[in-house]
């Protein structure tokens, strides 16, 4: 359903989630202008100074018109993590103004509504043994209790619990039994997820995309050439991949369009799937009918 902004509390901080280019920056800027806060990133890719166009990051007028906070800030070198981000939402939250929390990173929700487990980072070499092993092999060696808790078939999280029990000595599972209580529990927030059906998103993402190209995105990426490196966390930026792999000569620009749009689609629904299995309990609004 619509939903109208003077439903809005303006007291209580607000949540706002939604695939990418379903207009949850949009919602987030009005509610700020007409009930005051400051709108807080909750996006894993939009927090890295080399990736503005691509990344969708509010532009200059838009900041403008309300504070914004977390966007932009992180160097392409530096990694960021969950943890980083809940270490600088908890010092928005010790702050006099109303946080209006918007984003498509599911992680970062549900670590903030929910808690995060304090695991220690793990060894670039525990990672890398668990590269080279067999799924099955990894998923023999975890303790019942996790085994128990993930899905079996997704190598990526049999392997995150196989790189925790590696390098502590301690099941991922128990990590998150000890997991603290979260900074912003649901029930004092009021979170709020965009629904954004796929017939409805894909053209919004095409056209996004083209109003991207035309804002400059392919000199960001021309920009960012000399120092791509696909294994850093910056370059995972959709889209620029493709757009590099244009200047590099490797595919024609409406090639690489057509598959930074394929690309975008798939991440979107990625991020469908998280918040249809995490946030049951937010309320569904629709900037469809």
């Amino acid at each position: 359903m619509p939903l109208n902004v003077k439903e809005i509390d303006p007291e209580r901080p607000v949540l706002i989630a939604g695939p990418t280019a379903s207009g949850k920056s949009a919602l987030a800027l009005e509610i700020a202008e007409k009930q005051g806060g400051i709108v807080v990133n909750a996006d894993a890719l939009q927090v890295y100074a080399n990736w503005r166009v691509l990344t969708a990051r509010p532009p200059d007028e838009d900041l403008a018109r309300a504070p914004h906070a977390l966007y932009g800030h992180i160097g392409r070198f530096e990694t960021y993590s969950v943890g980083h981000w809940l270490r600088e939402i908890a010092a928005c939250l010790a702050g006099t103004e109303r946080l209006i929390i918007t984003g498509g990173t599911g992680l970062y929700f549900t670590a903030l509504t929910e808690g995060l487990a304090e695991i220690p980072p793990v060894p670039a070499e525990t990672r890398a043994q668990g590269d080279a092993l067999d799924r099955e092999e990894m998923l023999a060696a975890l303790d019942a209790e996790t085994r128990d808790r993930i899905d079996p078939a997704n190598r990526a999280r049999v392997q995150r619990a196989w790189e925790v029990l590696t390098a502590t000595g301690r099941g991922l599972a128990s990590w998150q039994v000890a997991t603290p209580p979260p900074l912003l529990p649901l029930a004092t927030a009021q979170p709020i997820l965009v629904d954004a059906p796929r017939d409805w998103l894909t053209p919004r993402i095409e056209r996004r995309f083209d109003l991207m190209l035309a804002a400059g995105a392919l000199d960001e990426a021309r920009a960012n050439l000399d120092f791509w490196d696909p294994a850093l966390p910056s370059s995972r930026a959709i889209g620029a991949p493709e757009l590099i792999a244009h200047l590099r000569g490797e595919m024609d620009l409406d090639a690489a369009r057509e598959a930074a749009c394929i690309a975008t689609r798939r991440y979107a629904k990625r991020q469908r799937t998280w918040f249809r299995a995490r946030m049951k309990a937010w309320r569904q609004v629709s900037f469809t009918d």
